[in-house]
């Protein structure tokens, strides 16, 4: 029999709960979608040449905290889409909201950004590496997500001639924004797979191919410092590239987090919480709030 805690977290309830226990009515209304498009490989893999998309954001040094642990940052997110070069490293940082900052070190971008994993493939001939990799903005409005980042990885996607796309988000929203561009990209002639580890979010949406890795937020791509379980997870989303014969295909990978369930319960739970450290933490995503908001404002 499968113990509650050795399910997957329900996260749209569980993120329900946290904001209603923080003091925030008006629950969030997550996408949905009863049709989903699905375009099959026109070639075989090793001939695809592969985008990939990453919620995570180029460290700013100007921009406060960052790095392993860090608080969530407002003032460090990125607002457009931007590209950056496969052939070269990047600094990429995952300082996002709601990011399990207990269990994982977010110490490895390898767990967030495989790029390196995916130049590896490139080189055995697994497939062929997009010129450019493409960050999409982490956006609670799915209307802006759906008619202009979407649009815009489509347009950079066709002009990098790619044939699919590995996507990889990190915290809950960022999980809905992939999942609507991953649907666009299909109905437009590009094969997509979902890498990411918030199963409801991505299957309430409905994506053609998802990889889903029961580990903490933040680790989309294999656990940290652990190079086996990156290229493993790597490997059955290419797999899964190539094996999936219907749109709302689901591969779950084998690779367990830790043999506690521990960080499953602690998850924004406000059971665990005392009443000081929730307003505690109600303060601190008002500061976030106002952050983001002068973010945008500043660069509208």
């Amino acid at each position: 029999m499968q113990l509650e805690a050795d399910r997957p977290i329900a996260y749209m309830q569980r993120t329900r709960d946290w904001y209603l226990a923080l003091g925030y009515g008006n629950p969030y209304v997550w996408a949905h979608y009863d049709d989903v498009p699905f375009q099959p490989l026109k070639k075989p893999l090793a001939g695809c040449r592969v985008a990939l998309v990453t919620t995570a954001a180029p460290y700013q040094p100007d921009k406060g905290d960052q790095g392993p642990g860090a608080p969530y940052n407002a003032g460090a997110k990125f607002t457009s889409v931007y590209s950056g070069d496969t052939r070269i490293d990047h600094d990429l940082r995952i300082a996002h909201v709601a990011i399990d900052r207990k269990h994982t070190s977010m110490e490895d971008s390898g767990t967030w950004f495989p790029l390196p994993a995916l130049r590896r493939a490139a080189a055995a001939g697994r497939v062929r590496l997009g010129a450019r990799f493409h960050g999409a903005p982490t956006n609670r409005s799915q209307q802006h997500t759906v008619e202009v980042d979407a649009p815009e990885i489509l347009e950079r996607c066709v002009e990098d001639g790619a044939d699919a796309a590995l996507l990889v988000p990190n915290c809950p929203v960022c999980h809905q924004s992939v999942s609507l561009i991953a649907r666009h990209l299909e109905a437009n002639g590009i094969a997509t797979v979902v890498m990411g580890c918030a199963k409801d979010i991505v299957e309430h949406c409905g994506v053609p191919r998802f990889l889903f890795s029961d580990f903490p937020l933040g680790n989309s791509a294999g656990r940290p410092h652990d190079v086996a379980s990156q290229e493993t997870t790597l490997e059955l989303a290419l797999t899964l590239l190539e094996t999936a014969a219907e749109p709302r295909t689901t591969l779950c990978s084998p690779l367990r987090w830790s043999d506690s369930a521990q960080w499953k319960l602690d998850y924004c739970n406000p059971a665990r919480l005392t009443p000081e450290e929730l307003a505690r933490r109600r303060a601190e995503f008002d500061r976030g709030k106002e952050a983001a908001k002068a973010l945008r404002e500043s660069i509208a």
